[in-house]
């Protein structure tokens, strides 16, 4: 695998030639590269869709070695990817982990869903992979106030194992209410600067 990526990106990667902008995506200067995700919301309610927002994550540190660690040190692929939500207004932390996401961020386990939905994403296309044909589905089965999401390795709702790739607080928090549906889309994108 590594074969394919140009050397002069291996390196500048593992000398943590790399920055994490504000919109959370990754900036690698000297490749001009940027990489980074989005997650996108809806609330469906009656079978039909009554809000819609973006937002753009933080992948935390521990998702950042999990990935470079994959690339370039022979790593153990997570597949699959779990979606978790949040209900408290929390700002993930880079130093986030899968250890202390749930608690952290408040995990709404207030869905008829038995865990936390799997993120099943297409093969990469156009330096971009995501769940748009396979949105992760929450049906409510509370009222509850939804701030974010996060992907993590670990399927049980209020798991503490296993690793926290990316988090998100989405730019306003948003009522739900029970038989509620929330619609979880996750577009990870790679492009150069």
């Amino acid at each position: 695998m590594n074969a394919r990526i140009p050397q002069s990106l291996l390196r500048d990667i593992k000398r943590h030639g790399y920055e994490v902008v504000g919109d959370g995506r990754i900036y690698v200067p000297k490749a001009r590269m940027f990489i980074g995700g989005v997650f996108g919301y809806e609330v469906m309610r009656g079978g039909e869709i009554i809000d819609k927002w973006d937002s753009h994550n933080l992948w935390v540190n521990q998702g950042l070695n999990h990935g470079l660690d994959v690339i370039l040190h022979d790593g153990t692929k997570v597949h699959p990817w779990y979606v978790g939500i949040f209900e408290g207004n929390y700002t993930p932390l880079a130093t986030d982990t899968a250890a202390n996401i749930s608690a952290t961020s408040t995990e709404c386990t207030a869905y008829s869903e038995a865990t936390r939905q799997e993120d099943v994403e297409t093969a990469a296309s156009s330096q971009s992979t995501n769940n748009t044909a396979n949105k992760a589905v929450f049906t409510m089965n509370a009222t509850k106030t939804i701030y974010g999401a996060f992907l993590a390795s670990a399927s049980a709702k209020g798991a503490t194992t296993g690793t926290l790739l990316a988090a998100d607080k989405a730019g306003t928090s948003k009522s739900l209410t029970s038989g509620d549906q929330l619609l979880v889309e996750y577009i990870l994108t790679a492009a150069a600067a």
